[in-house]
């Protein structure tokens, strides 16, 4: 399964140069990440309502071509592999068809604070998502 998330280039994301600075693509990718749980029906907050937790342990990126102010871009997210304890997201940042981005983000999962095992219902709904 994949989800396309639609974010609206906001003045206060942009540089010096009119582009959007590369630190809030990771406010970009947790946007379309926690959309993609929701239209998946494993809505985030309800998870982290039972003491479950995906912090970001890893985030990689590759830039292609600048997006700027007032430009729509499109996130496109997947989530790219699951085992017990841990989730891979991929994620493709767009505008327009033209690829301005590429990267991934990697999660533990945390009970009580503590590196767990991802609850055995959270972890049948995950692998359904990463199959489909």
């Amino acid at each position: 399964m994949e989800s396309r998330t639609l974010i609206k280039v906001r003045y206060a994301e942009t540089d010096q140069m009119g582009v959007v600075h590369h630190s809030v693509y990771a406010v970009y990718l947790e946007a379309a990440r926690v959309e993609f749980l929701e239209s998946a029906g494993l809505p985030y907050h309800l998870v982290e309502a039972r003491g479950v937790y995906f912090p970001v342990v890893e985030l990689g990126f590759t830039f292609r071509s600048p997006a700027r102010f007032g430009e729509v871009v499109e996130v496109r997210t997947r989530l790219a592999e699951v085992s017990s304890r841990a989730l891979l997201f991929r994620y493709r940042v767009l505008r327009e068809e033209a690829l301005l981005a590429e990267g991934f983000t990697r999660h533990l999962c945390q009970v009580g604070g503590r590196a767990a095992r991802i609850p055995e219902d959270i972890l049948k709904a995950l692998r359904v998502l990463h199959l489909g």
